[in-house]
């Protein structure tokens, strides 16, 4: 196993290039292998936190923290993926333990959404998601909602 680094930025961190790699990711994994042509763009980005996960100096791993003011604030997990050739090494949860991590430290007492492939229910579930909604086609892809109670 390469060395594997995890690192948050927020938009405006992301260097040109950082930006590059973190889009040209998302699109092989959720439009060209999934098939799904979806806008990936969806003008959420900018005020994302985004959490690259390196193997090997590769970006290998991803997700994205969606936070929209409140009262209270909605948080947000969304684009969850790791390469193919890594997956069912664990890198998914690392990504999701990390992402509850910081959502403890800097949203606290914050609940969590995310709109889960039905086929990774069960992982969610594993963090302590429940189903919040019927399952929906998200342009090709079926998902469903879930949420998450905050830590007491």
């Amino acid at each position: 196993m390469p060395k594997i680094t995890m690192e948050w930025q927020r938009f405006d961190e992301l260097s040109a290039v950082e930006l590059y790699e973190m889009l040209r990711f998302r699109q092989s994994i959720f439009v060209v292998e999934q098939r799904s042509p979806y806008p990936d763009l969806d003008g959420l980005d900018r005020s994302a936190w985004h959490l690259l996960l390196r193997a090997g100096g590769e970006v290998s791993g991803y997700l994205r923290l969606i936070t929209r003011p409140g009262p209270p604030p909605l948080l947000s997990i969304g684009r969850v993926a790791v390469t193919r050739p890594l997956r069912r090494l664990g890198l998914g949860r690392k990504l999701i333990n990390e992402a509850l991590r910081f959502c403890r430290a800097r949203y606290p007492g914050q609940a969590l959404t995310l709109g889960a492939q039905l086929r990774l229910v069960r992982l969610y579930e594993s963090f302590g998601f429940a189903a919040a909604s019927e399952p929906y086609d998200d342009f090709g892809v079926m998902h469903i909602e879930m949420t998450r109670s905050p830590y007491p």
